[in-house]
């Protein structure tokens, strides 16, 4: 089921259907944005149930402005960084950090399967200031236009350019540093 046929079964007052359509071609794309950002399947997890309960309950008040793939993109996003957000106040009151948190999610998590270069490659990913973070992942991992993510950020083409080419910078200098 496309876009265009949720918003048409919801139009038509079938909004169970469309939600489910939605579930069922959102689910996996967006618990692997979460994941990115997250480190851990679990915490994925309980956070996409919240995510699409959040939709649910929201989709009333989408009006088509935007492409309903970024709005959900931008839900999921905004869900992360509140509880990103919430991390680091927690770091603020251990020892540990919140991208040292991570960055050990990263080495604890049975379901991640890469190679040594993968979990550099993200932990460098956990470093980066947050705004380059989303913005290197939507378009690196999950292949978005700028104009895309323009929409689900809420910010300028030019300026996402920007960040991107200095989160792969940093990204390659951290990983230049660890390779042999």
């Amino acid at each position: 089921m496309n876009d265009k046929q949720i918003i048409e079964l919801y139009r038509s007052g079938e909004h169970e259907k469309a939600f489910n359509g939605i579930v069922s071609a959102y689910s996996e794309r967006l618990y692997w944005h979460i994941r990115r950002f997250v480190c851990s399947h679990d915490d994925a997890n309980d956070l996409l149930q919240d995510i699409f309960i959040k939709i649910w309950a929201a989709l009333p008040s989408f009006r088509g402005d935007a492409q309903l793939f970024t709005w959900l993109y931008r839900i999921a996003t905004n869900e992360v960084l509140n509880h990103l957000r919430k991390l680091r106040f927690k770091a603020l009151t251990s020892l540990e950090s919140e991208a040292s948190y991570l960055e050990r999610k990263i080495d604890e998590d049975p379901y991640f399967d890469g190679n040594m270069l993968q979990r550099e490659l993200h932990k460098a990913i956990r470093r980066l200031p947050h705004k380059q973070r989303i913005v290197f992942t939507l378009r690196y991992f999950d292949e978005m236009k700028y104009e895309d993510i323009a929409q689900i950020t809420d910010t300028s083409v030019g300026a996402l350019k920007a960040s991107y080419h200095h989160a792969y910078n940093k990204i390659k200098e951290d990983l230049q540093k660890v390779l042999p």
